[in-house]
């Protein structure tokens, strides 16, 4: 687990873990799929020279907390919590799945200076709607029925990992804590679901974002566990969110996983949260 120094706590009472680092202008770090802060936590050095970076686990994840019932209202006050903790106004850097709840947050008014993305997984196309809509429902299914460790292989299977695979995986992860680590972050898979508009772009609140957005992709999709999804899966995602946004700046890093790296990334994201808008 991704231990965090500082806490707030959000309105219905759940306690929000967090980094923070650095001085100048807040950056608020918003993690994607299975991430409890851990992704994110390569770009903080990379920001915290310019600015006060704000790296949490969103909940259910982490040193975070969990209340019942989920809703989406739920993690934009927790981003809420964690942007007045830092003064009243921030700037988001939201990967993958993290970047669709940065732009809810944005829709729903909260206090935003700017945005940036990064491959946010929307379906875009009609060859993936089918695939993706069983894997909502198989997923549901064996959450409701509490086996967490299915919805995580569930999730494996989507993005393209063979069974040998996952079971090399799994054998692997329990010579450590990282399965487990990962099986208990497995139910936050079904609450992305939720806030991804079951993985469709929510045009209509996206058209209301009046905030500068840096919509970001690596390009065409090279990594073996993500073989199972279309090369442009991202692309696709990013080129509508462009569209739709009415301040949006479209860039293609080439290179980098899914996984951001944080020097490639860092340096667009200090040109782009430094920028005049």
């Amino acid at each position: 687990m991704n231990e965090m120094a500082f806490r707030v706590t959000s309105n219905d009472g759940t306690t929000i873990a967090y980094d923070r680092k650095g001085s100048g202008p807040a950056v608020v770090l918003v993690g994607g799929a299975q991430d409890d802060g851990a992704e994110n936590a390569p770009l903080v050095p990379a920001l915290a020279e310019h600015f006060t970076v704000y790296n949490y686990a969103r909940r259910g994840r982490g040193a975070s907390g969990f209340t019942e019932p989920y809703a989406v209202e739920r993690e934009i006050e927790d981003l809420d919590a964690l942007i007045a903790e830092a003064g009243g106004s921030a700037h988001l850097f939201g990967a993958s799945s993290g970047g669709a709840l940065a732009l809810e947050a944005a829709a729903a008014g909260s206090a935003i200076d700017t945005i940036a993305v990064w491959e946010v997984p929307y379906a875009v196309g009609d060859d993936i709607r089918p695939r993706f809509e069983e894997y909502i429902a198989d997923t549901r299914r064996a959450f409701d029925a509490g086996r967490d460790e299915e919805v995580l292989e569930l999730f494996m299977r989507m993005t393209g990992a063979s069974d040998d695979n996952i079971a090399a995986r799994k054998a692997a992860g329990k010579q450590t804590a990282h399965w487990a680590d990962s099986v208990a972050l497995a139910p936050t898979l079904v609450h992305d679901s939720l806030f991804l508009n079951r993985y469709q772009l929510p045009a209509d609140r996206l058209a209301t974002v009046t905030q500068p957005v840096l919509v970001t992709t690596g390009g065409p999709i090279t990594a073996p566990y993500m073989a199972g999804l279309p090369s442009d899966f991202f692309d696709r995602a990013a080129d509508e969110l462009a569209d739709l946004l009415p301040h949006a700046q479209r860039e293609t890093l080439e290179g980098p996983d899914h996984v951001v790296d944080p020097q490639t990334v860092g340096r667009l994201l200090l040109r782009f949260f430094s920028s005049e808008h």
